[in-house]
């Protein structure tokens, strides 16, 4: 029995540490990405469907910021701890529109970070022009402190 117990000591750390490393990335929340736009997203629904705002913090444009609707969706096949997800963002104060696509991940520290990439399509008055219509980046969001908090 006491050469047994070592064995159970490490099996249970082991079996602890696992379920530490498995916390859930969780797409509801406030979000602010490396430029420091900063954008909610509502809760997930059964079909994976959700919704939100954004409010960026560049624009190429001259006019004014506003806060703009977003619309998405999160992969839920096999209801995945760090999930796939994609969004569309319709600029209220620009003819333009953006699509983002990433995952939600937890870092080692235990932080949920959304890695994403994004196309942006500006409206162009004809076809000769449609080369410079489009305009790729990355964006990585972390999670913003509640309001609560």
């Amino acid at each position: 029995m006491v050469q047994m117990t070592p064995f159970l000591l490490v099996l249970s750390l082991g079996l602890v540490a696992s379920g530490l490393s498995a916390k859930k990335c969780v797409l509801t929340g406030r979000w602010i990405n490396d430029l420091g736009s900063n954008m909610t997203i509502g809760p997930v629904n059964g079909k994976g469907e959700f919704s939100g705002s954004y409010h960026t913090a560049v624009t190429a444009t001259t006019n004014e910021i506003q806060l703009s609707p977003l619309q998405g969706s999160q992969q839920r096949t096999n209801q995945r701890s760090q999930p796939t997800f994609g969004f569309t963002v319709n600029w209220s104060f620009s003819d333009s529109i953006t699509v983002f696509t990433g995952q939600c991940f937890v870092d080692e520290k235990g932080k949920e970070v959304l890695k994403t990439m994004w196309l942006l399509r500006s409206h162009v008055d004809n076809i000769k022009n449609d080369w410079k219509a489009t305009r790729v980046g990355i964006n990585v969001f972390t999670r913003l402190p509640s309001q609560k908090e």
